[in-house]
């Protein structure tokens, strides 16, 4: 009964993992190409491949943690066990998606920053 309730636990856990991961990462890339094209001075095409380049690494470093962490150790066979777990593993994943997110947007604005930085410094 013990493999059973792992194999139910995985069967919650990777959906939900997998769909917070291109949740976060279609909000934030969707809404970053601003950020892109005013750091590349509006060459579209670069803030575009940058922009995906990012989205690439984000998927790649969120979905091999997720991955990573998949382990459940079910010692007692209950369902409580089951979703205390769970609820350990999801909440820890989103903590993290949270941070991951907090991040890169640390990145967008000091790149925008810089920008803004280099422009001042070429008009004086």
């Amino acid at each position: 009964m013990e493999t059973t309730k792992t194999l139910i636990g995985y069967a919650i856990y990777l959906p939900i993992a997998l769909f917070l991961t291109y949740y976060v990462s279609r909000t934030l890339f969707k809404n970053s190409k601003v950020y892109m094209l005013d750091i590349f001075k509006g060459r579209e095409e670069i803030a575009d491949a940058t922009n995906k380049l990012f989205e690439t690494g984000f998927y790649l470093l969120n979905l091999g943690f997720a991955l990573m962490i998949l382990e459940l150790n079910m010692y007692e066979d209950s369902y409580q066990l089951l979703i205390e777990q769970l609820s350990y593993k999801i909440g820890g994943f989103t903590i993290y998606l949270g941070i991951m997110l907090f991040l890169n947007l640390y990145f967008f604005f000091r790149g925008k920053r810089k920008a803004k930085e280099t422009l001042s410094v070429v008009e004086a």
